[in-house]
């Protein structure tokens, strides 16, 4: 049974694909773009209301490729493959890339007839936020980067011992999927992490949609993607970068790095944040947000 959520959802038609979303709240548009493999569900309901009361309303989406947004069928390489050719500077083939993602949310904006939003990424979704403020420069009020990187191939890397025991970890099931998401954010989260709410959480994904090639898609799509350093130099929104000081999966000099090319942005470092979203920080994280907005709003 497909689990029921707070809140309903639509789809629109959007860069030539169809995109799952919701809208809560009111006040001023914010975008949450999720991470790799993540759908919208899996934002903490928390964090969300949190936002709300902020004054925003939040709009959250599947991806595409994941969720109940269009799925693709391109085969991709292995995940070994692929690495071994990025470790040679030579990006694997992909049918899609980041920027394709980062049209899908401006092309979402549109059909909400939105002309810009404030814009908050995690992980893989910080990319995306990140290409979507380079590429659509008026759609987006201001920028959150969170956990995340410049697409540079040297900074935000992955810990080596990370890999090493994802490569071990089995192929995923719909009867160990659940369990293998615990397995995974237990290598790269803080001490805050609750395995038990997690379970539950990524269970219900599970019931939602189970597409373990798209995730594999979604990786290629970030190792063909283009570095985004320059780009990043010539953004004027106003722009907050988080990231967690233990974060094995996306390594903080990835936050340091996009820091450090965004003109005048601010820099928000967790000690007891890993490649999560613990709960103790989501006061700060979202008043930080909040106060990034209103940069935007004297501006």
């Amino acid at each position: 049974m497909v689990a029921q959520y707070p809140h309903p959802m639509a789809q629109a038609a959007a860069n030539g694909i169809t995109i799952e979303y919701e809208k809560v709240g009111e006040g001023e548009p914010l975008l949450l773009v999720m991470g790799l493999g993540g759908q919208l569900t899996d934002w903490p309901q928390g964090f969300i209301d949190a936002l709300v009361g902020a004054g925003f309303q939040v709009i959250t989406f599947d991806n595409r490729d994941i969720g109940l947004s269009t799925e693709f069928h391109w085969d991709p390489p292995s995940p070994v493959k692929a690495l071994a050719k990025s470790l040679v500077k030579r990006p694997p083939k992909a049918e899609y890339t980041i920027p394709d993602m980062a049209a899908d949310a401006a092309g979402l904006l549109d059909v909400l007839e939105i002309p810009s939003a404030h814009v908050v990424g995690m992980s893989m979704g910080g990319m995306i936020a990140q290409q979507l403020t380079i590429d659509h420069p008026t759609r987006v009020r201001s920028l959150t980067s969170i956990m995340s990187n410049t697409g540079d191939g040297k900074s935000g890397r992955i810990a080596t011992k990370v890999m090493a025991k994802l490569a071990r970890m089995p192929a995923p099931t719909l009867e160990n999927a659940a369990d293998r998401s615990v397995d995974s954010f237990l290598l790269w989260s803080g001490p805050h992490f609750d395995p038990a709410v997690h379970r539950e959480r990524a269970g219900r994904s599970v019931d939602r949609s189970f597409r373990p090639l798209s995730t594999q898609r979604q990786t290629i799509a970030i190792m063909a993607s283009p570095d985004r350093t320059a780009g990043l130099q010539s953004v004027t929104a106003p722009t907050l970068v988080v990231h967690g000081l233990v974060d094995t999966l996306v390594k903080p000099t990835g936050g340091l790095a996009t820091a450090r090319a965004v003109p005048d942005s601010r820099l928000l470092m967790f000690p007891d944040m890993g490649h999560d979203l613990p709960e103790p920080r989501w006061d700060e994280m979202v008043g930080a947000i909040r106060a990034n907005a209103e940069r935007a709003a004297r501006a």
